[in-house]
């Protein structure tokens, strides 16, 4: 991460530049109609290892799901530091989620979400790239919205 720093300050990449790079991305078609099927049924939490800043703009499009994931430091527009909430913050989470009572069911597409799946009480891997399908078969792969719902709901019970 430092040496994205450095690069964005060698570039001159400002926080408003990124920002509006941001702003003309949208979330998969279909994300937002699955987290409100989702959200009518149970609570939805996003945990990413994306940044606050960049990640706000996808909530707002997703009807605002709490999102849990790291922050940038900002000063003068530019991009000086970041904050990790904490090493591995994902399967932390989930632990500390299942230490309060609550069944965890999670869908991930990488590598960095398998410690995550395995902490969960039920864990999917969604359009995940095929070497992480081959290494972590004991995750079902889902490819569409509508298994991903199916799925979570069997896994909560819902």
């Amino acid at each position: 991460m430092r040496q994205r720093l450095a690069l964005l300050a060698e570039h001159n990449l400002t926080m408003s530049a990124i920002a509006q790079v941001i702003s003309t991305l949208h979330p998969l078609p279909g994300a937002k109609d699955f987290l409100d099927a989702l959200r009518e049924k149970t609570q939805v939490i996003i945990l990413s290892d994306t940044f606050e800043q960049f990640g706000l703009p996808f909530m707002r499009q997703l009807g605002m799901p709490t999102l849990l994931c790291h922050r940038l430091i900002v000063e003068n527009d530019s991009i000086v530091d970041f904050e990790l909430r904490q090493v591995d913050q994902k399967r932390r989470a989930v632990e500390a989620f299942k230490a309060l009572n609550y069944r965890v069911a999670a869908a991930g597409d990488s590598y960095n979400d398998t410690a995550m799946l395995a902490s969960a009480d039920a864990g999917f891997l969604f359009h995940a790239p095929d070497n992480v399908i081959a290494e972590f078969p004991q995750f079902p792969s889902l490819s569409s919205f509508s298994e991903l719902l199916e799925h979570l709901s069997g896994a909560l019970d819902l």
